[in-house]
């Protein structure tokens, strides 16, 4: 039975992505943990989250977890979920400037007051971004079987990544600024939106996750 453990630090919608595993791979035994050797046991490795990225980290280390993320990051299948995402950089200008675990080159910035308007009717967009949008996939990926191209996927979050490397963006949304809102190398995959709440399309890239070896 494979086995997946959905990182447990106290942070955002963990139950949800639980459940939406749970039902794109009954056979498979999902589980919340904050353990880091359970991690390491795990097949399959989630990290999900919301809220404040200063927090995230500060649990992950509180929690003597961030030894057992980096390892899951080099041997199995890894995927990031918004927080999961914005973690992977180096560096994020929340809360003036929080170091991240630096597995992907890049920054997390804030959306810049000054271009947050709609380009084709000059209406004002807020801050959170918060709803529905398009993913451009800009690269091939077993995560993206199935999954047409602009495909809508639910968003929360007031900041986005900004990857260092062009070739590890897996996909690209506009909202004010074109940014990072999926991006991989090797085993790991990240979205900055929420795939267990964007209905179908969400289901289908979780259920390819649950089917991935790894590799691209």
């Amino acid at each position: 039975m494979s086995t997946v453990a959905v990182i447990d630090y106290g942070m955002g919608n963990l139950r949800s992505v639980c459940k939406a595993l749970e039902h794109v791979a009954p056979a498979a035994r999902v589980f919340l943990t904050a353990d880091p050797d359970a991690l390491v046991r795990a097949d399959r490795i989630v990290f999900p989250g919301q809220g404040a990225i200063g927090g995230c980290i500060s649990e992950l280390d509180r929690l003597g977890l961030r030894a057992a993320v980096l390892q899951g990051m080099n041997t199995k299948p890894f995927l990031g979920i918004c927080l999961g995402l914005q973690a992977l950089y180096a560096y994020s200008e929340e809360g003036g400037g929080t170091a991240g675990l630096a597995v992907l080159p890049g920054r997390v910035a804030l959306f810049p007051h000054e271009r947050m308007h709609n380009p084709a009717d000059g209406q004002i967009l807020k801050v959170p971004h918060m709803g529905w949008n398009q993913v451009h996939q800009v690269a091939a990926h077993p995560l993206w079987r199935g999954i047409a191209q602009d495909s809508r996927f639910y968003f929360v979050h007031s900041y986005y990544a900004d990857a260092g490397d062009r070739g590890q963006v897996m996909g690209i949304t506009e909202y004010g600024v074109r940014f990072t809102s999926a991006a991989g190398r090797e085993n790991i995959f990240a979205v900055q939106f929420h795939p267990e709440k964007s209905q179908h399309a969400g289901l289908v890239l979780l259920g390819n996750f649950m089917s991935w070896d790894g590799s691209a």
